[in-house]
């Protein structure tokens, strides 16, 4: 710990800002030069610095959940490979979850030492969601996945460039291991460039400070950050906080509890997980490192959306999570829906908090939808995948409706541009909306869903889906009503109409067919009798809600 109080805080405020600088442009020159429409349009991507110990620096505001991947990923490298080992130049690949630091396969992480002449001076990384790594579907994600075997190529830390070459033969590894291999290769190549970058503006804040006055300074702003976030601790009443939330049940009825108890002394916050249900024999589950992403971001969210996004913050907050259970499986547990049930776990951790410091209190939000098609595009005689996550919404607050159509907490990539889909695959989309009446009543009222409907432009398109709030719904409080579930529909509006299951995979569409994603809404906070007068004639207005003969009719 740094105890020198002669460092000028304002340095140490410029340097910090410096490094969030630098995350921001690494995420540019990824975007910028990947090559697949996940990275360059969904900008599914995340990136970070870390210091010569591994502790969070600085990372990019995109994808909080991306952090538990790029923080376990510096620990197991900076563990396995000690510091007199690299080199300048080398960067490391992992994706496994289990032996790599990372929350799901397609989730590649990349990590850069940083040295100046033969010192140490910190690490880059960066992670991004490649649309295919392998696996029993195309897209590498289904929740009924039964093991992680199952899900794609598996990466323990590996040298992909080693002293600045790059390791051709790993490249290819991992492009034939998916089915779009030019996208990999591409895909990666954007990542070595963003770790570069990092690497000159890095050494540029080196030579502008000295390497021991930059250290004392990371030190301090990680202790400036951790000071700031126990002062909104302390106001905290202390005692004891249980809240359960519960995932979709399982296909023989089965429920899945999220149980957390909040444990808060006026300085720590502990969440304990005991009474959560076992991990599940579908990839549902929810590894260490997400768990801790997502209890990050919304404890951030709720007492100091502000906050620095370092380990000075992260350090503040303890985590007990029982092995073996599905918000800490062990191998070979599958883990590559963890996202959906991220959004409940948010929820349940929301919820305990709302109870510890309820003038923050927030109803039950809805989680993203995930949709993969694959097929052969007619074009172009080329095999192609798009992945694709729809945004939910999320809960009504004391104080203001929530929010419609976004991603919520930890989640928080771009739904994929129309134009951009319909140039890169054979699928047009021919409504995309509001859906109106999917978030709950209220004092006020819970964020809306989507509606997409999606039309086959190939003669057969192979699809899976994964889905949650499909049977439990997020729940209103304080008198609020429920947000409206999800659903996936085939043909919708029609004699052939069929409603698909929240989690299916292997499901054949002819040329011609559509998809109807209705994504679910959030929860309502209060009683609808409360709600202004005007409020009500502006949502009726705007289509938020239906008058009662339109929703028979609909």
């Amino acid at each position: 710990m740094n105890t020198d109080e002669t460092l000028d805080p304002v340095t140490t405020e410029v340097i910090g800002s410096a490094l969030l600088a630098i995350t921001d442009e690494m995420s540019s020159a990824l975007v910028r030069t990947a090559y697949s429409p996940n990275i360059k349009e969904r900008v599914d991507c995340s990136t970070a610095l870390f210091d010569t110990a591994g502790r969070v620096l600085a990372q990019s505001q995109r994808l909080p959940l991306h952090m538990g991947s790029l923080l376990g990923s510096v620990r197991h490298i900076h563990e396995r490979f000690p510091s007199e080992s690299l080199r300048a130049g080398d960067m490391f690949l992992a994706n496994d979850p289990y032996h790599g630091g990372g929350s799901h396969l397609p989730d590649f992480n990349l990590v850069a030492p940083i040295f100046a002449g033969d010192e140490l001076v910190g690490y880059a990384a960066n992670t991004a969601h490649h649309s295919d790594v392998g696996g029993m579907v195309p897209g590498s994600e289904s929740a009924d996945c039964q093991e992680i075997y199952q899900e794609g190529i598996r990466i323990p830390p590996v040298r992909l460039c080693a002293a600045g070459e790059l390791r051709d033969d790993i490249i290819a590894v991992v492009a034939l291991n998916s089915r779009v291999p030019r996208d990999r290769e591409g895909d990666l190549r954007a990542q070595i460039a963003a770790n570069r970058v990092a690497e000159r503006r890095m050494l540029e804040l080196r030579d502008k400070y000295g390497t021991g006055q930059l250290t004392d300074h990371f030190a301090s702003l990680l202790e400036a950050t951790e000071r700031r976030i126990r002062t909104r601790f302390a106001v905290i009443p202390p005692g004891d906080y249980v809240h359960d939330e519960y995932l979709d049940p399982l296909p023989d009825g089965t429920e899945q509890r999220i149980r957390v108890r909040l444990r808060a002394d006026g300085r720590t916050l502990r969440f304990d997980f005991a009474g959560t249900s076992p991990q599940m024999p579908f990839a549902r589950n929810i590894p260490y490192y997400a768990l801790a992403a997502t209890a990050f971001c919304v404890v951030k969210t709720m007492l100091d959306p502000e906050i620095a996004a370092n380990d000075g913050f992260y350090r503040s907050i303890e985590l007990e999570a029982p092995e073996g259970s599905l918000v800490n499986p062990v191998s070979p547990a599958p883990v590559g829906a963890r996202a959906l049930s991220c959004g409940v776990l948010a929820d349940a951790l929301a919820g305990v908090l709302s109870q510890a410091s309820s003038d923050q209190a927030v109803a039950g939000s809805a989680p993203h939808q995930l949709v993969i098609f694959a097929g052969v595009d007619p074009r172009n005689g080329e095999y192609f995948v798009n992945y694709e996550t729809i945004a939910g919404a999320l809960g009504a607050r004391g104080s203001h409706d929530g929010l419609d159509a976004v991603r919520i907490y930890a989640s928080g990539a771009a739904n994929l541009p129309i134009e951009a889909l319909e140039q890169a695959f054979p699928l047009r989309v021919e409504r995309y909306e509001l859906l109106s009446d999917s978030g709950g009543a209220g004092r006020f009222r819970g964020g809306l869903g989507i509606r997409r409907d999606y039309r086959m432009l190939a003669p057969q398109v192979e699809l899976s889906l994964s889905g949650e709030r499909h049977h439990v719904p997020a729940r209103g409080i304080e008198g609020g009503a429920d947000g409206a579930p999800g659903r996936f529909v085939v043909n919708p509006d029609t004699d052939s109409a069929v409603e698909l299951p929240s989690v299916a995979r292997d499901i054949r569409l002819r040329e011609g067919d559509v998809l109807r994603i209705d994504t679910p809404g959030g929860a309502g906070f209060g009683p609808v009798s409360d709600r202004e007068p005007d409020r009500l004639r502006s949502d009726l207005e705007q289509g938020r809600v239906m008058a009662p003969d339109e929703q028979v009719r609909r």
